[in-house]
C-alpha cells in the first residue's frame, strides 16, 4: 500500500494542534501558538543534532563535527529569524488574550532548558519550574549532572595529542565552567598550529554568538510587547532576560582573542 505525503508527515494530526482558548475570538492567538509550537519543533531538531555533536566530539569525528555544528548554527538563524513574524503582533492584540494563558510561560519549556545544560549554561533552580512535570525533571536532573558539549569537545582536543589537565576533564559537571589559563594555552596553540581544529572553535564561538543573538532578540520582542510587566505564569519577564545576555558559553575562546 503506498504512502501519502500527508499520512508520512501525519499532517491531519499535526494541524489540528493549534488549539485557541479564545476558541477563535482574537485573531492573533494562533499566530502565538503556531510560532511557539514551531519553536518547539526546532528545538527537537537542535538537541538531535546537539546529541550527535556530543557523540561525534567524544569519538573524535571533527570533519562530522563540523558538518552538525553548521547545521545546529543554521537552525538557531532561523529561530532568530522567526522573532521577525512573532513581532507583527502588536501589544494590544497579545494583551487581547494574554490572560488566557494562565500560568503557562516560556519558562515552562523544558527542551530549551536542556539544549542551554548540555550548552553549559546550567542553573539548578530551572528544575523547579518542572515540579509538575517529573519526567522533564528527571531527564533535566541528569543533563544537569551530565557532561556539557563543552566537556566533550575537552576530550576531542586531548585525543588531538594536547594536554588537556586531568582536573578539567574530571570536573564536577553540575558546576558552570569558568575561564582556564591552561586552556587558553592550548587554544592559542590549536589556533597557531591546527588549522581543522582552529575551525571547530570558531564553529563554537558562532554557536556561542548564535545562543546570545537569540537572546537579545527575544529580550526586546519581550520589552515591544508586554514593556516592563512581568511575564506570564509570574515569570519575570524581560528584566530576567537582560540577565542572561553577554554570559559566554565557552569562556577561553574569546578571552584568548587579546592574546594574538
Amino acid at each position: 500500500m503506498s504512502m501519502t505525503y500527508g499520512q508520512y508527515l501525519k499532517v491531519d494530526e499535526l494541524i489540528q494542534l493549534q488549539k485557541t482558548k479564545s476558541e477563535g475570538k482574537e485573531h492573533d492567538e494562533m499566530l502565538f501558538i503556531v510560532i511557539h509550537q514551531v519553536y518547539e519543533l526546532w528545538f527537537k531538531q537542535v538537541l538531535h543534532e546537539i546529541y550527535l555533536l556530543q557523540n561525534l566530539f567524544n569519538q573524535g569525528e571533527t570533519h562530522r563535527s563540523l558538518a552538525t555544528l553548521k547545521r545546529i548554527l543554521t537552525i538557531f538563524k532561523t529561530l532568530v529569524a522567526q522573532v521577525d513574524i512573532l513581532e507583527t503582533m502588536t501589544p494590544l492584540s497579545f494583551a487581547s488574550f494574554r490572560n488566557l494563558l494562565s500560568t503557562s510561560s516560556g519558562f515552562q519549556s523544558a527542551q530549551f532548558r536542556k539544549i542551554e545544560f548540555l550548552l553549559g549554561a546550567k542553573k539548578e533552580s530551572m528544575i523547579q519550574h518542572f515540579q509538575n512535570e517529573p519526567q522533564h525533571a528527571q531527564d533535566l536532573k541528569a543533563i544537569f549532572e551530565s557532561p556539557t558539549i563543552y566537556d566533550s569537545f575537552f576530550k576531542l582536543v586531548k585525543k588531538e595529542g594536547y594536554n588537556v589537565p586531568e582536573n578539567i576533564l574530571k570536573r564536577d559537571f553540575k558546576q558552570v565552567h569558568h575561564d582556564s589559563e591552561d586552556l587558553q594555552k592550548i587554544f592559542i596553540d590549536i589556533y597557531r598550529t591546527n588549522p581543522l581544529l582552529s575551525q571547530l572553535c570558531e564553529r563554537l564561538v558562532d554557536l556561542d554568538e548564535g545562543l546570545q543573538e537569540w537572546r537579545y532578540r527575544h529580550v526586546k520582542m519581550v520589552e515591544r510587547t508586554i514593556g516592563v510587566k512581568m511575564g506570564t505564569g509570574g515569570s519575570p519577564g524581560a528584566e530576567y532576560l537582560k540577565k542572561t545576555l553577554f554570559q559566554p558559553l565557552f569562556p577561553e575562546l574569546w578571552s584568548i582573542r587579546s592574546q594574538f
